[in-house]
C-alpha cells in the first residue's frame, strides 16, 4: 500500500509542481534576453537603468514571502498559486505592450510582488505531501523548473527574438501561465486528506507518518521565535549571498556571451542553455544522495565553494580565452544550482510544521533581496568597468562566504535541535 501511495504522489504531483515553477521562472528570467536584443534600445534605457529594471523584480519579490507562506499553511496553497499564475502571466505578457519606461518599472515590480508567494507556497505544499526521506528530491524536482526553464527558454527566446522581436517574445511567453492556472486548480489538493484519489486508510496512514516526524523537533511557538533563532538567521544571510551569485549569473549571462566576437542572438541562446544542463544533472544527483544519507550540508557548501573558484578562475583567464572561460562559467552555474534540494530540506527538519513554512519564506525573501542586489550590482559593475571581471570577483566572493555560513548554520542547528533517542537515526544536516 505504501508503495502505491508513493508512486501516485510522485507521478501525479511532481510534474505539476515542476511545470508551475517553470512557468514562474520563465516570466522572471526572460528579461535578460529582451534587454540584450532591442528592448533597451527601443525604450532608450541606459545600462544603469537596465540593471535596475532587471533587478526590480526581486525587490517586489522580497516583501510578500512571509504573508504568502502564512496563507499557504493556514489557508490554501492551491488557491494562492492559482491566482498568482493568472496575474503573473498577464503582467509578463503586458511587458511586450509597454511603450515607456515608467510602465516597465511598474510591471517589473508588480511581477515580483505577484510571484513572491509562489516559492514558499510550493515548499509548504510539498511538505504536506512528502516525507523527510523524500523531501530533498521533491524540492529538487520543484526547483529543477528553474534551470530546465532557462535551458529551453534560452533556445526558444533566441528564435522568437530573431523571428518576431522582443515584444512578441514577452507576449507569447506570458500566456502559458494563465492557461496553466486552470489545469493546476483541477489537478491538485492542498493535503492528502482532501485527495479523492487516495483511500481513507491511505490518507490516515500518511498523515500519521508526517505527524510522527514532528515528534523529535523542538517546539517553537510562533514566527517571531523562529525568526530569532540562530540557524534561521544564519541560513537567511547564507541564502542572501548565494542568491547574489545565482541571479547575477542568470540575468547577465546572455549579455556576457553576446559580447564575444561574432556572436549572434541565436548562438547566444544556445550557449546560454549549456550551464543549465549541468545544473539539472547535479541537482538530481545531490538530492538523491542527500536523501539517502540524510546529510544536507555535505551537499550544499562544497558546491558553493566550487562555484566560487570557477568564477574566480574565469575572471583570471580573462576575455582572451573565451571558450575556457565559458567552460568555467558552465561549471559555476551548475555548481550554484546543485544544492537547492538539500538546502530547502534543512528547515522542515529543524523546525516544527507551524513555523517551518514561515522560516523558509523568510530565508527565500532574503534570497530575493540578494537576487535584487546581485542582478543590479553585476549589471552596474559591467557598465562601470566596460567588462565582466569585476562582477566575476563579486559573485565569487559572495559564493565563498555562503559556503562558510552553511557550515556555521548547520552547527548551530544541531545545538538547537533536541537530541533524538539513541535507537533512532540522527539526521546529519
Amino acid at each position: 500500500m505504501k508503495q502505491t501511495i508513493a508512486k501516485q504522489r510522485w507521478l501525479r504531483l511532481i510534474p505539476i509542481a515542476f511545470i508551475t515553477y517553470s512557468l514562474a521562472y520563465l516570466d522572471r528570467a526572460n528579461y535578460g534576453f529582451g534587454a540584450a536584443s532591442g528592448l533597451a534600445k527601443d525604450l532608450h534605457i541606459t545600462p544603469g537603468i537596465s540593471s535596475l529594471l532587471g533587478s526590480l523584480f526581486f525587490l517586489g519579490y522580497f516583501f510578500f514571502q512571509v504573508p504568502g507562506a502564512y496563507y499557504a499553511e493556514k489557508k490554501s496553497a492551491k488557491k494562492l498559486v492559482f491566482w498568482s499564475l493568472i496575474l503573473w502571466g498577464g503582467l509578463a505578457s503586458a511587458t511586450g505592450l509597454i511603450t515607456n519606461i515608467k510602465l516597465l518599472f511598474v510591471i517589473r515590480f508588480a511581477l515580483g510582488v505577484v510571484e513572491s508567494a509562489v516559492m514558499p507556497a510550493m515548499l509548504v505544499f510539498l511538505s504536506h505531501w512528502f516525507t523527510k526521506a523524500e523531501r530533498s528530491r521533491a524540492n529538487t524536482f520543484l526547483i529543477l523548473g528553474n534551470p530546465a526553464t532557462v535551458l529551453w527558454m534560452s533556445i526558444v527566446s533566441g528564435y522568437l527574438l530573431n523571428a518576431m522581436g522582443w515584444r512578441w517574445m514577452f507576449i507569447i511567453e506570458g500566456m502559458p501561465a494563465v492557461i496553466w492556472a486552470f489545469i493546476w486548480w483541477k489537478l491538485v489538493d492542498d493535503k492528502p486528506k482532501e485527495a479523492k484519489w487516495l483511500t481513507e486508510q491511505e490518507k490516515l496512514d500518511f498523515e500519521r507518518q508526517l505527524a510522527k516526524e514532528q515528534e523529535g523537533i523542538k517546539e517553537v511557538k510562533n514566527y517571531r521565535e523562529a525568526f530569532q533563532s540562530k540557524p534561521v538567521i544564519l541560513l537567511s544571510v547564507q541564502y542572501f549571498l548565494w542568491s547574489i551569485g545565482v541571479y547575477g549569473f542568470v540575468m547577465w549571462l546572455p549579455s556576457i556571451i553576446k559580447a564575444a566576437p561574432n556572436m549572434d542572438i541565436v548562438t547566444t541562446g544556445w550557449l546560454s542553455s549549456v550551464p543549465y544542463i549541468l545544473a539539472g544533472v547535479l541537482m538530481l544527483a545531490a538530492s538523491y544522495f542527500s536523501d539517502k544519507s540524510l546529510n544536507r550540508s555535505a551537499f550544499v557548501w562544497p558546491f558553493l565553494l566550487i562555484g566560487a573558484v570557477a568564477f574566480y578562475l574565469s575572471y583570471a583567464l580573462g576575455s582572451h580565452h573565451f571558450w575556457i572561460s565559458f567552460i568555467l562559467l558552465v561549471i559555476a552555474g551548475g555548481a550554484m544550482y546543485a544544492p537547492y534540494g538539500p538546502f530547502f530540506a534543512i528547515i522542515p527538519e529543524i523546525l516544527p510544521r507551524n513555523v517551518a513554512g514561515g522560516a523558509m519564506a523568510l530565508i527565500n525573501s532574503m534570497g530575493a533581496l540578494g537576487s535584487f542586489l546581485g542582478a543590479y550590482i553585476v549589471g552596474y559593475l559591467n557598465g562601470l568597468t566596460g567588462g565582466f571581471g569585476a562582477s566575476y570577483i563579486f559573485m565569487a566572493g559572495s559564493l565563498f562566504l555562503s559556503a562558510f555560513l552553511t557550515l556555521w548554520a548547520v552547527k548551530a542547528a544541531k545545538k538547537d535541535t533536541n537530541p533524538e533517542p539513541a535507537n533512532l537515526k540522527v539526521t546529519a544536516y
